[in-house]
């Protein structure tokens, strides 16, 4: 027997997919509304699976807090933008790649404590924005949501088989492991 469990969090964020490219024949115009900054209520379902139950369980539902916080501390109502957009600049003129901060789970903030003569809301600003290494559609986001989960869990000898990523509620990828 197999068992699967999941669990879903919702957050909200923005983000630009700056590589977008429409066929017209398909789309049925050639607007490229995702190419501008906009946001979404995201919502992030954990699928976890096992062959073997301990406790009658494949884990506690507590096991997963942790990703809520990530989600709650890291990305809720954050922007999340490729280092390589080229729009990046723009978007934030005023740092430098030694005022960055990297973290394990793939992601990037700028380090406020080396911003010392830019006024509050420049500040401010910086606070809004989560840097990654690709463009944040739906499938990369799920993709990035699954590596960050199966390296937490498999420490707990848990198997995250796959993660579904709502970006709208009519919009959503799936990944399996």
């Amino acid at each position: 027997m197999t068992w699967k469990i999941s669990k879903s969090f919702d957050f909200c964020y923005g983000h630009r997919v700056w590589s977008q490219e429409l066929n017209a024949e398909f789309s049925m115009d050639s607007c490229l509304k995702c190419r501008h900054l906009h946001g979404h209520q995201g919502k992030v379902i954990i699928y976890l699976e096992s062959n073997k139950l301990n406790n009658g369980m494949v884990t506690d539902f507590k096991h997963l807090n942790w990703f809520k916080h990530f989600l709650d501390d890291v990305l809720d109502h954050k922007f999340i933008i490729d280092i390589n957009d080229p729009l990046f600049q723009t978007l934030l003129p005023h740092y430098n790649k030694e005022e960055l901060l990297k973290f394990p789970q793939g992601y990037m903030l700028v380090d406020l404590t080396k911003i010392k003569d830019e006024p509050q809301h420049i500040k401010e600003m910086y606070e809004g924005y989560v840097l990654v290494d690709f463009v944040p559609t739906s499938e990369n986001l799920s993709a990035w949501f699954l590596k960050i989960a199966a390296e937490k869990m498999s420490k707990l000898g848990i198997k995250v088989s796959s993660v579904e990523f709502e970006e709208t509620p009519k919009s959503k990828s799936h990944v399996y492991a």
